[in-house]
């Protein structure tokens, strides 16, 4: 049986006819040693790529699962292959190395070193495996596992460091880690955002706060767009614009932040917004202006159910209705309002079952604000936009048929009003409409 030690001899018998004066363990010996051992690890590498590949590339072809694919599409496959010279060199070197040479050592601690680093890329990528799975699943709307993926390839590289140390000094990986508390407060300040990160990240997951496709919107990072990756660290988020935003994993737990899931998930989008009325256009309705909008069928039951409603009261309250001081009249403000909520109420694409109303705000100096408050059915942000754009569109068409005028400050609405308008009556003006016979005499009458 052939041993290392008679592999030793005859290596350094051929070695020999070379240079006479090679010698086992000579430095000349450890260099063609060393030569030796790298191109049968490079051999075993190259040849294992050939022949494995195309077995493997057969193998995933044939198979019908799909996680074979995402092993394959990761690289893991790739990765353990490095395995094959790693063990390579750790038992070469064995054989064409005495144990006391210093190359012997090197090269055992080398392709140890070598083998965990290509496990930990092996390990790597099978996470990352299992990351493409989950997202493929259900779960992965509910809560995002990429924080703790990466919590766990940062263990793997701790350890893998850990270890590659303590075969480097020859020493405990307990004595090490002990020694690794005198330096807890710099390690504190080295993996801050990583601590924080991992806490905010179980906060986040426990409570499904944030998952991957939620639009946020950040003020205090200008943030306004749909989170691509919740990471450990660092959360990406992909902007309207298309930017790239990257925000600290734990200010999605520390700042004010909008979730606009919570609309998604509902059934629909709000739509709140006002309509300045000019506060000088509001009237009460005479018989011939309530005639000719009382002909627009969404209000035509309200406006005759109001108008036997006040022709009760008239009568309840003996009150003439040609007395125009005392009695009660529909308003032009009030009936448009009534007609807005009619509109709304028999539009298809607003949501009936939710929150539906038509209502005034506090006046100020630029009118009455007459706010919609309704949901849209659908909830994309273009045809949201469509739809509402329509609605506005149709309620300022309407504005002119209810007598009623939006306010805006434009410099020519002075000639489109009298110049007495929103001033206060004058002898001359008080009885513009009236017949003459009413109108008092001139002091040079």
């Amino acid at each position: 049986m052939v041993t290392a030690e008679t592999l030793r001899e005859r290596l350094v018998t051929l070695l020999q006819n070379l240079d006479a004066n090679i010698v086992l363990n000579s430095t000349l010996y450890n260099v063609f040693a060393l030569g030796i051992i790298l191109m049968v690890a490079l051999t075993t590498l190259l040849v294992s790529r050939l022949l494995l590949r195309s077995v493997i590339s057969k193998w995933i072809s044939k198979s019908k699962t799909r996680w074979d694919d995402a092993l394959h599409n990761h690289g893991f496959f790739n990765r353990l292959i490095h395995l094959l010279p790693a063990i390579s060199i750790f038992l070469t070197a064995q054989v064409l190395l005495t144990g006391d040479s210093l190359m012997h050592n090197v090269l055992l601690k080398a392709s140890l070193l070598y083998l965990m680093f290509t496990a930990v890329l092996s390990f790597s990528a099978l996470l990352n495996t299992f990351e493409d799975w989950y997202n493929t699943t259900p779960f992965a709307a509910q809560a995002s596992i990429t924080g703790f993926v990466q919590v766990a390839k940062l263990i793997i590289i701790i350890v893998f460091l850990l270890l590659s140390v303590s075969l480097i000094v020859e020493r405990s990986p307990l004595l090490l880690l002990s020694g690794l508390t005198a330096i807890a407060a710099v390690l504190l300040l080295i993996f801050r955002d990583t601590i924080l990160g991992f806490v905010a990240g179980i906060q986040i997951t426990a409570n499904r706060l944030f998952t991957n496709g939620d639009w946020i919107q950040v003020d205090k990072f200008a943030v306004d767009g749909e989170i691509i990756e919740l990471g450990l660290t660092n959360v990406k988020v992909r902007n309207w614009d298309n930017t790239i935003s990257t925000i600290p994993t734990y200010s999605l737990t520390n700042e004010a932040i909008k979730n606009w899931r919570g609309m998604q998930e509902s059934g629909g989008r709000r739509i709140k917004r006002a309509v300045y009325i000019d506060i000088h256009s509001i009237k009460l309705y005479n018989d011939e202006s309530l005639k000719k909008v009382a002909k627009i069928r969404f209000i035509a039951d309200y406006i005759s159910g109001k108008v036997e409603e006040l022709q009760r009261y008239h009568k309840d309250n003996s009150i003439d209705e040609s007395d125009l001081l005392n009695r009660r009249a529909l308003s032009n403000i009030g009936t448009f309002r009534a007609y807005l909520e009619a509109y709304l109420a028999k539009h298809q694409k607003i949501n009936q079952d939710m929150t539906l109303m038509v209502r005034q705000l506090p006046p100020n100096e630029l009118g009455l604000p007459l706010e919609v408050y309704c949901f849209c059915r659908d909830k994309s942000w273009v045809a949201y936009e469509k739809v509402q754009a329509d609605i506005f569109d149709h309620i300022m068409a309407m504005m002119p048929q209810f007598e009623l005028r939006a306010y805006q400050r434009d410099s020519h609405l002075g000639a489109l009003m009298p110049a007495n308008q929103g001033q206060p009556p004058t002898e001359d003006t008080l009885y513009t409409d009236a017949p003459a016979s009413d109108k008092p005499a001139s002091k040079k009458d």
